[in-house]
């Protein structure tokens, strides 16, 4: 049996915590906020709750393969709806296109809106199931320690079917012509990475996930899962200790000790679940450091956000649960995300109302309303920015929605970059992790383990496989498998 200590209570570290202990260790986790769950927490006030994080439930079997290695099944802890529509995406306030959850469905509204094109998308999802297939199957269970894990004739060969080097936006506008088609294509990368242009072809697997697989919702909200996983960590012996942000981890003779704000203890081993570049650069000495200040400088990382958790205090028509606004420029927001970090003019922005679908989200007759706006990392606590952003955002929801929703507002919270900083101690406020890049793909992210500290590793969204609510789970087990392994 190994004393393990887990850093952050978040996907990942929920997942690590859970496995490590099932095989026999001892497993203390160290939360610095007073609730478990990272990014997925949740707060409730005036009879409404809000999810503060994730949204989209995706990828549904990697849930369930992670519930029945501890002898559930998701059944066991929520009730899982397919929603259908999938969602909604608005590319003006009169033309909308609703993504149905049917397939036959999807290939007709393809084909009425380019002719041809359902031939075309029926051709694009079947390459993007095999690349979902190989990559959830083969990739990203692997640790990355080096590109020799990647080196068996069979791999190299999926390699290239995988599309690795070649952008996604070259395959999708080869396709499709239509800028409706394009936009719904191209949002999975574009809201949780990096430009269309700069993300490698292989992930249009996420659009295998979106449309083929579906775009699900656990009644309660998605902390639901959250609430499953501390269940099955109570249920391994899984120690949880709140209010207890981590100050130092140092190298030992006999392991490694972490200093805490409740003192300090040794452990055999500890998985760092925290923001990676926060405990390289707070919590180790320069010289037991995997990567120096400039290594993470030079990364993409993936978009922050504006966000508002808003109350009304009535039902709000014409939205359903997920609502994509792209009716303004697409590339050029993406421009001021990416390339002149900028806070951007006419944004595009997410809507999720989940009160339309679960009613226990709100009291009777209001909605609970969370809008996402993506911003580029870094940016600054502008009020008359941010007021502005909102004001916009606002206009265009009640335009849609064709009522007044500012004067209904019976509660408000605003949520940005320095929120993520001070809460996550997320790196310049990022809100989802590296971007989904060819140089930071696989055994090109941040390792796993420290190279200088042997019983030091890390897991999320910032390492192996990367960065998204599945790839967390999956993330903490392929990192608790290798500490597995330890003799």
């Amino acid at each position: 049996m190994k004393n393990i200590s887990v850093i952050g209570s978040g996907f990942s570290g929920l997942a690590a915590a859970a496995t490590l202990a099932a095989a026999g260790n001892k497993v203390t986790v160290f939360e610095k906020n007073k609730t478990l769950g990272g990014r997925a927490r949740k707060f409730e006030v005036d009879g409404f709750t809000f999810d503060m994080g994730p949204s989209w439930y995706w990828m549904p079997e990697v849930f369930e393969q992670f519930y029945q290695r501890f002898g559930h099944t998701t059944k066991d802890f929520y009730n899982l709806l397919r929603l259908d529509p999938s969602y909604r995406v608005y590319f003006s306030d009169t033309e909308t296109v609703d993504v149905p959850a049917s397939l036959p469905e999807l290939y007709e509204l393809f084909e009425n809106i380019e002719k041809g094109s359902a031939d075309k998308l029926k051709k694009f999802l079947a390459e993007a199931q095999y690349k979902y297939e190989v990559g959830m199957n083969e990739f990203v269970w692997k640790p990355s320690h080096s590109i020799l894990e990647f080196m068996d004739f069979r791999l190299v060969k999926s390699a290239l079917k995988l599309q690795m080097f070649s952008s996604i936006s070259s395959q999708i506008r080869k396709n499709f012509t239509h800028p409706y088609l394009r936009n719904i294509l191209e949002f999975p990368v574009l809201f949780l990475g990096a430009k269309p242009q700069n993300t490698p072809a292989l992930y249009s697997l996420m659009n295998y996930a979106d449309l083929s697989l579906g775009t699900w919702y656990p009644m309660g909200g998605m902390h639901e899962i959250v609430k499953a996983m501390v269940q099955i960590c109570e249920e391994q012996g899984v120690v949880f200790k709140t209010n207890n942000p981590v100050h130092k981890i140092e190298d030992i003779s006999n392991g490694i000790k972490i200093k805490h704000s409740s003192g300090e203890d040794v452990f055999d081993y500890c998985v760092a679940s925290a923001d990676y570049h926060h405990v390289e650069t707070q919590l180790l000495d320069a010289q037991t450091r995997n990567y120096n200040p400039e290594y993470w400088d030079k990364k993409t990382f993936a978009p922050s956000s504006l966000l508002y958790y808003i109350g009304v205090d009535k039902k709000i028509p014409k939205i359903k649960h997920h609502n994509l606004f792209f009716d303004k420029d697409f590339d050029r927001h993406a421009d001021e995300i990416y390339t002149t970090q900028s806070w951007p003019d006419d944004p595009l922005f997410y809507a999720c109302c989940p009160s339309k679908t679960d009613l226990h989200m709100a009291p009777s007759g209001k909605e609970n309303l969370f809008i996402l706006i993506p911003i580029a990392t870094g940016m600054d606590n502008n009020r008359v920015e941010k007021d502005r952003l909102y004001a916009n955002v606002m206009d265009r929801l009640e335009k849609v929605a064709g009522i007044n929703i500012r004067d209904s507002i019976v509660y408000k919270k605003e949520y940005s970059v320095e929120n993520f900083i001070k809460d996550y101690n997320s790196y310049k406020g990022n809100a989802y992790g590296l971007a989904n890049t060819l140089l930071q793909t696989a055994f090109l992210k941040p390792k796993i383990k420290n190279k200088n500290l042997d019983r030091l590793y890390y897991t999320g969204q910032l390492t192996t496989p990367g960065p998204g609510v599945p790839p967390s789970l999956i993330s903490g087990q392929v990192v608790a498998a290798e500490i597995i392994k330890q003799p």
